[in-house]
């Protein structure tokens, strides 16, 4: 059952891809949305959405931000490795973020992670996304949804741009083990729709899987882009023990995607990302199917 009445909303993120893109559904949807940034200067967003000097690290302006709110998004976290202890950096944005979330009674927090995170991950990266889940429910309790979604298809998403690039800039591919791996990738715009249900759903649950309609391997996955893109199918050569390690260099060498994305990335192909456990009804009931979700991806 959905509560329809309008939410006041505070959105982190809202200037990266996901976030980008589910602030226009927000608004449109009749939400006030109350979007934290860094510098405001900087930050080119819609009209209708109000914008807050804040950073969850510090905590300045979140006490603002989260007066009188509903319902907060976080959708914040480390990619590109940065100098420091990012895992730490991620562990003090949650609790700050989370601990101003329960000063102000927001009823719910929503969170999206990975499928593949958890404490047995095998990147480091999406170990600590599962661990933020883990802060943000310390701190509000069972007012918090973790969303955990597969690869992210979509124009925006870094995922997305790697196996790309990979199909345009790569007639003969050696192979490592993780083109072997299972995933379920999942459309934006589905990604989007799912987010922002769970903003007006009086019976969200703690946790949400997403996947498309297709279980694939990264090996089809290449195979049904260069498909798409109207070129020839990749030759894939077999290389005994390419390491992540040197499969994230060589995949950094020939993509746009910069080392420090592609070697999280890389790591978390190593582990199978198929929903386990379907949404409940109402939330994802009809996902777009790869080749669908690539096109869209494609568009102009």
């Amino acid at each position: 059952m959905n509560t329809r009445a309008a939410k006041i909303i505070v959105l982190t993120g809202a200037t990266g891809y996901v976030g980008g893109r589910l602030l226009p559904t927000l608004l449109q949807d009749g939400h006030e949305v109350r979007c934290v940034v860094r510098d405001p200067a900087r930050a080119d967003l819609p009209a209708g959405a109000v914008v807050v000097r804040g950073d969850v690290l510090s905590g300045d302006g979140l006490d603002e931000a989260m007066a009188g709110a509903d319902v907060a998004y976080y959708l914040v976290h480390s990619m590109g490795g940065g100098k420091g202890d990012f895992a730490a950096r991620d562990r003090d944005g949650a609790r700050t973020f989370g601990a101003a979330a329960a000063r102000a009674g927001v009823a719910r927090t929503i969170y999206l992670g990975g499928l593949e995170g958890g404490d047995d991950a095998a990147s480091e990266h999406l170990r600590s996304r599962h661990e933020v889940a883990g802060v943000l429910r310390d701190e509000v309790g069972a007012g918090l949804v973790y969303v955990r979604a597969a690869m992210i298809v979509g124009a925006g998403s870094t995922s997305f741009k790697m196996l790309r690039g990979l199909v345009e800039r790569l007639p003969v591919m050696i192979t490592p083990r993780w083109l072997e791996t299972r995933s379920q990738p999942v459309a934006i715009g589905d990604v989007v729709s799912t987010l922002a249900a769970l903003a007006v759903r009086d019976d969200a649950p703690d946790e949400v899987h997403l996947g498309g309609a297709d279980v694939l391997t990264y090996r089809e996955m290449l195979g049904r882009v260069a498909a798409l893109l109207g070129r020839r199918q990749p030759l894939l050569l077999r290389v005994p023990f390419f390491t992540p390690r040197l499969s994230s260099y060589w995949v950094a060498l020939v993509t746009p995607v910069e080392l420090g994305l592609v070697q999280p990335l890389v790591e978390g192909l190593n582990s199978e990302t198929v929903v386990r456990r379907a949404p409940p009804p109402g939330l994802n009931d009809a996902p777009m199917g790869f080749d669908d979700a690539v096109r869209a991806a494609l568009a102009p």
